[in-house]
């Protein structure tokens, strides 16, 4: 089923991964171009972005790009502004712009607490509070939020990873706020809690690491970042218009189900 997203203007922050391979970002942004959304990219570094933009075109959809860091409030609002000047409208803002950083409260450095709360949290609040007004105007819109199993579940046998863990609970808090601000104008917000995807930014713990990835999946297999794709044209598209203020968990049943011991 194509044409699910036709006729809207999606904005995806993060939208290229840092390395090579299929990030959730991009994933979501060549699903998102390929229902007929015009997409607006969003990265700190234009590269990246541009060959992505140039997939999506060669591939006959639409997409422009938005080189900028938009944990500064100008940029996310000189973001929101470029999306309207391109394209006319906002419906869709694709909040995915993350990392991650070591450290147990004990260990954590406050460099370290201050860069992973402000990529995963603070961007997402100014790129929301900056295209909040644009989809008012237009008549209603769609957020979503990426977290992780992180911040829903306590994951034992890890390295620390309080400040991420902790950013990522915090985006859940960030979505039921704005979905209940904002439920009477038509503009809905959602959460994907991801799971153990094999993705960029883990890429670097290597083979054995990804091997007990999967095999601590209920289902397991190991998901990619079309799954979490799917799950944002879903939350993107009018098929969700009557949903707001979820969170929904594309894990294979990591953060719902237990081993039960027989």
């Amino acid at each position: 089923m194509a044409g699910r997203l036709q006729g809207k203007v999606a904005v995806v922050t993060g939208a290229a991964p840092r390395g090579e391979g299929l990030g959730n970002g991009m994933a979501t942004a060549l699903l998102f171009a390929k229902e007929g959304a015009k997409v607006v990219l969003v990265n700190r570094s234009a590269e990246r972005a541009e060959g992505l933009a140039k997939q999506i075109k060669d591939e006959g959809g639409e997409a422009s790009v938005f080189a900028g860091d938009v944990a500064r409030l100008d940029v996310a609002e000189a973001m929101a502004d470029f999306a309207m000047k391109t394209y006319g409208r906002l419906d869709i803002l694709h909040n995915n712009v993350g990392i991650g950083g070591p450290g147990t409260p004990e260990t954590v450095t406050l460099e370290t607490w201050n860069k992973v709360l402000e990529a995963n949290l603070t961007t997402t609040m100014l790129c929301t509070k900056s295209c909040l007004p644009r989809m008012k105007e237009g008549g209603g819109g769609s957020i979503i939020m990426v977290s992780s199993i992180a911040g829903a579940v306590g994951l034992m046998g890890s390295a620390g990873a309080v400040a991420y863990a902790t950013a990522k609970a915090g985006l859940h808090g960030f979505t039921m706020s704005v979905a209940a601000d904002y439920a009477t104008q038509n503009i809905r917000a959602n959460c994907i809690i991801v799971g153990s995807v094999h993705t960029p930014m883990v890429a670097h713990l290597g083979a054995e690491a990804r091997d007990r990835r999967k095999k601590m999946v209920p289902m397991q297999v190991e998901g990619t970042a079309w799954d979490i794709a799917h799950g944002a044209v879903y939350l993107a598209s009018d098929e969700s218009r009557w949903v707001t203020g979820v969170m929904l968990p594309i894990d294979g049943g990591l953060v719902a189900l237990r081993a039960w011991p027989r």
